[in-house]
């Protein structure tokens, strides 16, 4: 008969699992809160304690009987009966030597033999998962003291013997029934499947300690811990294997491993930058125009990560002329980009896009590399499917309930030689209220969100809620004007009346002269230049309005 050991935080599905391993011939060990549950389901279950106290009485006959001395069966269990027994208010109730023998000792003769002669079992199986450190961490209201109370010992330090003694290793419920029908179907690849229960143990150990460590030392030890979600053919260069998507285990809803590929090949490693980036700029897009519209529809097209397409919805717009005004934002960038939405893209919007692009010629210009949504209707797929499946079609349900709560909140970490740099997530939004009127707002407002999550330096453009020039990534800010100009003509867009977003202030009055010239009607702009000064009298007297706020609340810088 086998031996499984099962301690749980969480008891949902508990019972089921341990009838089932009941079915299997284990024979269970438990402790605690876990072993109450399983009793008051009917199941048989022997305490953790009686492993200990099994070993004790094996040794006490053994050192009477070299004595000489007359056994006495009944003076000796009740002399072994506290042992084993949880101690210190249930704070040690599987450290011990004899449970982690059970899960350390090896298949080799000498192990054996020593398990025998001290009356230990061996354990085969570990179902554990530990107690919630990271939730408790994160809960508002907690303290040092309710964190250290949830920080876990006797978990961590039994999945860890578990991974080093190479058994049966399970840290979340979520392995459950895969490792039953595993063990009903004979442990096919044994070696194989244990090797990766094991690296999932002590993955959760390890982002356990990490999360213990950042937490007590104020955020001084920090680091990364994931699993491989997604293999990518090559990195951003051929050249550049092996690469993947990691999860961290988040349960953010917009995690890039939450979405699914409905048709296509595998996105690159690419295409999940541009997913991440998008999804920045998506977010803040709705984060601002919540602020004037409810629940707004948003397309946002990037291409090498910046938006070359965007428009949010504002009455009259419709989902199909949201997406439409996106595409043709600068249908030569746009071209082998990668487009998000946070509505369907039914066989109907698609079909109202494809008609108002009219000529086949206009429509083979609706050539993406991805296409995101919260659902994707078959026939809309196949409109927008190119050969070979080179188009990539993502779904993640979560993206039709995008709000002012949507912002990734987590530090934004990066890799640098001999380490990494962390900092805050962008997670300004900005909020305009009594300066110009509402109209003029809105599209500033949703200019700034383009600008702010495009590589720096960014002038962008923006008309009647549609994106028509983005300059993004200049060394010098009168270029990324020219530039975003230059998009915007290029384009077929009329720049007079529109307005203008620069992601940091102006230190010469030749980016404002050149917004001015294209007609430009409205600038938000940073304040912090000793031209300041100058800047706004230039635009005031050539009738552009102009809005600067201190450089240190709104400088968005982004990308770098």
């Amino acid at each position: 008969m086998r031996n499984a050991l099962l301690s749980v935080y969480n008891k949902a599905g508990i019972v089921e699992f341990a009838r089932s391993l009941l079915e299997l011939d284990f024979r269970l060990f438990s402790s605690g809160g876990t072993a109450r549950v399983l009793r008051e389901a009917g199941l048989a279950v022997t305490d953790v304690a009686e492993i200990i106290q099994m070993s004790h009485l094996r040794l006490c006959r053994t050192l009477l009987a070299d004595l000489g001395l007359a056994v006495d069966d009944a003076a000796l269990e009740r002399a072994v009966a506290g042992v084993g027994k949880p101690i210190l208010g249930d704070r040690v109730k599987t450290l011990s030597r004899e449970v982690h023998a059970g899960l350390l000792a090896r298949e080799v003769p000498e192990d054996i033999e020593e398990l025998e002669r001290l009356g230990i079992p061996r354990i085969d199986l570990v179902c554990v998962d530990l107690y919630p450190l990271e939730a408790e961490i994160a809960r508002e209201g907690s303290t040092s003291e309710s964190v250290i109370e949830l920080t876990d010992i006797g978990g961590p330090t039994m999945l860890r013997s578990a991974a080093k003694g190479r058994r049966i290793v399970i840290c979340h419920a979520d392995q459950r029934e895969n490792v039953l029908q595993w063990l009903r179907d004979g442990m096919p690849d044994a070696s194989s499947v244990i090797r990766e229960l094991v690296a999932a143990a002590e993955g959760i150990v390890a982002r356990y300690c990490l999360a213990s460590a950042r937490y007590h030392s104020k955020g001084e030890w920090d680091g990364m811990i994931g699993h491989l979600a997604r293999d990518c053919k090559y990195g951003e260069n051929a050249w550049q294997t092996p690469t993947g998507l990691f999860s961290t285990g988040t349960d953010d809803p917009l995690a890039l491993d939450r979405f699914s590929v409905v048709e296509g090949t595998a996105p690159s490693y690419n295409n999940w930058c541009d997913v991440d980036r998008l999804l920045q700029t998506a977010t803040h897009v709705v984060a601002g125009a919540t602020l004037f519209v409810n629940n707004p529809l948003v397309a946002v097209a990037v291409k090498h990560g910046n938006p070359c397409g965007a428009s949010v919805g504002t009455h009259p717009k419709r989902p199909a002329e949201i997406l439409s005004d996106a595409l043709l934002g600068a249908p030569v960038s746009v071209f082998g980009g990668v487009l998000m939405t946070n509505f369907p893209l039914t066989n109907k919007v698609v079909g109202e896009v494809l008609d108002r692009w009219g000529s086949d010629e206009n429509r083979g210009k609706l050539m993406l590399d991805g296409i995101v949504a919260p659902a994707i209707e078959p026939e809309a797929i196949h409109l927008m499917s190119r050969k070979t499946g080179k188009c990539r079609f993502l779904v993640n349900p979560a993206l039709a309930d995008l709000g002012d709560g949507s912002l990734d909140v987590q530090p934004r970490r990066r890799y640098a030689r001999g380490g990494f740099l962390r900092q805050p997530n962008y997670t300004h939004v900005l909020r305009l209220v009594g300066v110009v009127d509402d109209w003029t707002h809105m599209n500033l407002t949703f200019a700034w969100a383009i600008g702010a999550t495009s590589n720096s330096n960014t002038i962008t453009l923006v008309n009647n809620g549609t994106l028509i020039g983005n300059g993004v990534g200049q060394q010098d800010r009168v270029t990324a004007a020219e530039l975003a100009i230059k998009r915007a003509r290029d384009a077929g867009h009329e720049t007079r009346g529109s307005v203008a977003y620069s992601d940091s202030f102006f230190p010469f009055e030749d980016g404002p002269e050149a917004l001015a010239d294209a007609g430009v009607s409205a600038i938000f702009a940073s304040s912090g230049s000793i031209r300041d000064a100058k800047v706004r009298e230039t635009l005031e007297s050539r009738g552009v309005r102009i809005l600067m706020l201190p450089d240190s609340e709104v400088r968005g810088f982004f990308g770098h």
